[in-house]
């Protein structure tokens, strides 16, 4: 049954609000807390009522079989706070309330609170203050590991659930987060996968822990992907993760492949002076801007002319990675703008990178499953709209890619 505007104004009546300051409504020994109480106990009475089949001191009850036995205290964590609930009892001690069950000790909410802040990057110690400087609950960090790691068995259906049959792109990326192993830190690889369904929407495929990379690592990966659904992929984009292209091609075999224009750049000019960089990258604008792959092999050629002297490597980069990178002049504007980045995913990665940060390692695996899968779904969550100039991507993927795209 809702609750009107006039039973509320009934309930608050007498209460006088104008000399009421925020810490005698919101604070610890608030309206608010009181409030949660009272309704809290009142709707255990009413489940008392309703078992033993009789209001209190209504005449029914007597000669019953069973009546009413006092009251017992419980302790419970609530979003005001630690509460002091009494807890009716009946004689045959058979009665179980429902709104706040057996060794139940925290009210709906609360986990979901911790949740969240551990999700956006809070850590088991930051949670616990911040619960003891607003809510004067002082938890312990095992309670706190307990809460979150309920998350896992949303992780399993998360990882396990079906995905589409067609994906336009599909984005592939790592971040590094330091982790315990064997008791030492190490360095572990997180890998994520973004598709871009037939709407133009951003999807998050799943993501993996995984140790050195190579191709029977990825066809592990590719082969989940194919198990959960996926059953074409149009475009891969790469970033040099190593044994990649391999294990996408003996999936998928009729996938394109294109490294990521904006790692290259990045990784080009690493070790570029100040002084050069801006002139440099120019320079290296004219190759990826290029409107045909002639043209960008011959801006290729003169950017080595003009930098080899000093930056040798740079060149040499680029023609190493040439038959991953050329892919991009294959396509009018509207595909290259979706494909000849990973910024979807880097996007992301920024996302992750800001809750791992403030964690000098991860204790287990889980520990870091648990956070990158909570900060992913937070991320998802902005994920609404079709990348920019879907529809002029989609009608030039069908005229390239034919009955392959499911228009």
């Amino acid at each position: 049954m809702a609750i009107n505007e006039q039973d509320l104004e009934k309930l608050l009546e007498g209460i006088d609000f104008e000399n009421l300051t925020a810490e005698q409504i919101t604070g610890k020994d608030g309206i608010l807390k009181l409030l949660n109480k009272k309704i809290i106990e009142k709707a255990m009475t009413a489940e008392m009522d309703y078992h033993l089949g009789y209001a209190k001191y209504d005449p029914d009850g007597k000669n019953s079989g069973n009546s009413r036995n006092g009251n017992s205290k419980k302790h419970i964590l609530t979003d005001q706070g630690k509460l002091e609930i009494d807890i009716p009892r009946d004689r045959k001690s058979e009665f179980e309330p429902r709104i706040v069950k057996k060794h139940q000790r925290r009210f709906e909410g609360f986990d979901e609170k911790i949740i969240s802040m551990y999700g956006r990057g809070m850590t088991t110690r930051d949670i616990r203050e911040h619960l003891k400087d607003i809510y004067g609950v002082d938890v312990s960090p095992e309670f706190i590991s307990r809460v979150t790691d309920a998350v896992m068995e949303d992780v399993k259906e998360w990882q396990n659930r079906q995905l589409a049959p067609f994906y336009a792109i599909v984005y592939f990326d790592a971040v590094v987060a330091k982790a315990r192993q064997d008791g030492r830190v190490v360095n572990k690889a997180v890998y994520t996968a973004i598709g871009v369904n037939l709407e133009g929407k951003k999807e998050a495929l799943g993501f993996w822990i995984g140790g050195n990379e190579g191709a029977k690592y990825w066809a592990g990966v590719m082969s989940e992907l194919k198990n959960r659904g996926v059953k074409d992929i149009l475009i891969a984009c790469v970033d040099g993760l190593t044994g990649l292209p391999d294990a996408i091609h003996s999936v998928f075999p009729e996938t394109r492949i294109q490294l990521c224009i904006v790692h290259m750049i990045r990784n080009s000019t690493k070790f570029v002076s100040f002084k050069d960089r801006k002139e440099l990258c120019a320079d290296l604008k004219t190759i990826y801007t290029a409107a045909t792959e002639r043209e960008g092999a011959q801006a290729l050629e003169d950017f080595a002319a003009k930098w080899d002297k000093k930056y040798p490597m740079i060149s040499k980069s680029w023609r190493r990675n040439w038959d991953n990178l050329n892919e991009f002049f294959s396509y009018p504007p509207e595909i290259r703008r979706a494909i000849y980045t990973t910024n979807a995913v880097e996007s992301l990665n920024s996302s992750l990178r800001k809750v791992t940060k403030n964690r000098a390692a991860f204790p287990t695996d889980d520990a870091l499953i648990k956070i990158f899968y909570l900060a992913l779904t937070n991320a998802s969550k902005k994920w609404t709209m079709p990348i920019k100039e879907w529809g002029a991507a989609l009608n030039q993927f069908a005229i390239y890619f034919g009955d392959r795209v499911p228009l």
